[in-house]
């Protein structure tokens, strides 16, 4: 079932009216970006890409991504601390991905050291597709689970009430009345301020740990100001301050500028592009730390392609999460085919696979951000070269994903305004709070939906692809 509008939505001239009303209520509302052209400063603003009506997600999958949330949850929290998984589980990827070794490298280190955080903050977000079966039945299939730098969970809070007046204007009133409220910003908020609680001291600060040039300040801000709302001050800092400024004293409290920090909350450091030698010996001192890591660096790890492929071998789940049959059981209604490339009889298969037939998988790198997919053609002639090396094992095979597609206009700055063929993705934010061993928070934080022209295989909000969107459930 569609949403009423999907067959046929608006002509031009009327679409073309719906787009300026459209457009100014999400600047009125705060729907906003800093543009291409001056990525550094917030004097000239745009508007964030957004669908120009909601798009249909239909309501049990809804609620089977909402049900399995807290699950993940744990399941992410269970492998952060499982270092025998996670060692035999990147063995092979390390040895051919220098980013994820260097990583693995600072986890060991911090943990030889010994930990000095008590207090652990996870913020991921699980993102699915409707994948339709061979009967055209939609089924809930996982792509991917992000542990660091989840991201437009503050403007993707401001998009119903710009969908619910484009819908209002198109007089589609009840509809309207029918579109859910949501504001993540909240959820993660509440999340790093119960670790702020927890760490104890109430003159420490969070600091958020920014890229050098952010174009997606607002939807950082959202959440900021409900820190700020709290009476708990916030700091931005990036890796060169943390280098330049940052230490640690005998308790292995983390200071910047001389204040003490309680939370750190990255928006950043998810690529390789981040780091230079200066910014991976500002990670060391921050894993080394007595702060709250979100995400500390065990749970980054968590969330590789690699460990997500591992999770669907039989028996995995079963281990990572002992007598919890009925979590183990809605996880694993989630996911999609995922394959091993590492070297041996069952990578061989699998490659030779999807060099046959590249239409039907998607290679998969360990790689967060959006953009890093390959398929098709260009699956195949990257396969074809590194088939028989090492370098094959930094990356997983995945059974694609294949949504019905529908119709709706994608309003972008400077973009004619066009309908197009679109597919959806939908994002659960997720929070938890662990101090010590104990599970003291653990909820579902709010959604995502991104849309994208069928055209564009692969790529996110921020990599200017998708846009951002409301669901109407169906």
């Amino acid at each position: 079932m569609a949403a009423p509008w999907a067959a046929a939505p608006p002509e031009e001239p009327l679409a073309r009216e719906a787009a300026l009303l459209a457009v100014d209520a999400a600047l009125l509302a705060g729907v906003l970006m800093r543009t291409q052209e001056e990525p550094g400063a917030s004097q000239v603003v745009s508007y964030a890409p957004f669908t120009l009506l909601p798009s249909a997600v239909p309501s049990a999958l809804f609620e089977q991504a909402y049900a399995v949330q807290q699950d993940f949850n744990l399941l992410v929290d269970a492998i952060s601390q499982n270092k025998e998984f996670l060692e035999r589980t990147l063995a092979s990827t390390i040895k051919v991905d220098d980013f994820t070794a260097r990583l693995f490298r600072i986890y060991t280190q911090v943990l030889e050291e010994g930990l000095a955080q008590s207090v652990f903050l996870g913020i991921n977000r699980s993102d699915y597709m409707f994948d339709c079966g061979a009967d055209g039945t939609p089924a809930l299939k996982q792509i991917e689970i992000n542990t660091i730098a989840a991201s437009f969970g503050g403007l993707t809070s401001r998009t119903p009430a710009v969908h619910r007046q484009v819908l209002k204007m198109l007089g589609r009133t009840e509809e309207a009345s029918r579109l859910l409220p949501n504001n993540p910003a909240q959820g993660l908020a509440l999340g790093i301020a119960k670790a702020w609680e927890l760490y104890g001291s109430q003159s420490a600060v969070v600091m958020f740990l920014v890229e050098e040039v952010q174009r997606n300040i607002f939807d950082q801000r959202c959440v900021e100001n409900e820190l700020w709302n709290r009476n708990i001050r916030v700091i931005r800092k990036r890796f060169r301050d943390v280098f330049e400024k940052g230490s640690l004293d005998d308790a292995r409290r983390l200071y910047i500028d001389g204040q003490e920090v309680a939370v750190v909350y990255y928006r950043e450091g998810y690529v390789p592009q981040n780091y230079d030698p200066q910014n991976w010996e500002a990670r060391l001192l921050l894993e080394r730390s007595r702060a709250v890591k979100c995400p500390d660096i065990a749970t980054q790890l968590a969330g590789t392609k690699k460990v997500q492929q591992e999770l669907t071998r039989p028996g995995t789940l079963e281990k990572l999460l002992p007598g919890q049959a009925a979590s183990v059981a809605r996880i694993r209604a989630t996911f999609a085919g995922l394959y091993s490339l590492d070297l041996g009889e069952e990578g061989d298969k699998m490659a030779a696979k999807a060099i046959a037939d590249p239409d039907c998988f998607v290679l998969k790198p360990q790689r967060e951000g959006g953009g890093n997919n390959l398929y098709g053609e260009e699956l195949r002639h990257v396969l074809e070269k590194i088939k028989d090396s090492p370098e094959r094992t930094s990356y997983i095979l995945m059974d694609k994903i294949k949504p019905r597609p529908s119709k709706n206009y994608l309003l972008r700055p400077h973009t004619p305004l066009k309908v197009s063929e679109c597919i959806s993705e939908l994002g659960i934010f997720g929070v938890y709070v662990r101090q010590g061993k104990e599970l003291v928070l653990n909820e579902s934080a709010g959604h995502l939906l991104r849309t994208k022209a069928i055209e564009h295989a692969d790529g996110g909000v921020a990599a200017g692809v998708a846009v951002l969107d409301t669901p109407y459930l169906v």
